[in-house]
């Protein structure tokens, strides 16, 4: 009973004190406990599930379709872009390129601003195609379902929607990446 965790996991409850209203305590925990929720910051949305990164990443991985055609991008390169429908600069380490689709882990922005002899190449404003994780915690989805999902580095708080195309056990790949949830 998560009740009974709660009480456990406080040092004060163990106190002779409380013994005597120990059930009064764990009746009125329990009434003001309900199912974790996911819930995005900024819109106040219910996501599915939290993405987390794959085991040994430190982000999500990012697809991303960028506008500019024009500059050159290489495996290693450090980017700053924005995602199309996204008020924030985003920065991120391309970790690999294939027919003008680039995925990414996001490392920035906060620490990166002003840091001396930083200087990423500029791609402006992007189409984000896809995201791959691990499924935090949530309700597992089912391919070709369309979810709501929270990805844990994003500074917004912001809920995403898009279609689930693959799925490994806690492993997802989503797509068709929307910022408005329907």
């Amino acid at each position: 009973m998560l009740a009974e965790k709660r009480i456990e996991s406080c040092p004060f409850m163990d106190q002779e004190r409380f013994s005597s209203n120990r059930s009064r305590i764990k009746e009125i925990i329990s009434a003001g406990i309900e199912e974790k929720r996911i819930i995005g910051v900024i819109d106040g949305e219910t996501a599915d599930f939290a993405l987390s990164p794959l085991v040994g990443e430190h982000s999500c991985r990012e697809d991303l379709y960028p506008f500019d055609r024009d500059v050159e991008l290489t495996v290693g390169d450090t980017i700053r872009y924005r995602p199309f429908g996204c008020p924030i600069t985003h920065f991120a380490k391309i970790i690999r390129t294939l027919n003008g689709l680039v995925t990414v882990h996001i490392i920035g922005p906060r620490h990166m601003m002003g840091e001396p002899g930083f200087e990423p190449l500029d791609i402006g404003i992007c189409m984000v195609a896809a995201f791959e994780g691990i499924i935090e915690r949530g309700k597992m989805p089912h391919v070709g379902e369309t979810v709501k999902f929270l990805p844990n580095h994003c500074m917004m708080g912001k809920v995403h929607s898009g279609i689930v195309v693959s799925l490994e056990g806690n492993m997802v790949r989503i797509e068709s990446i929307d910022l408005k949830v329907w």
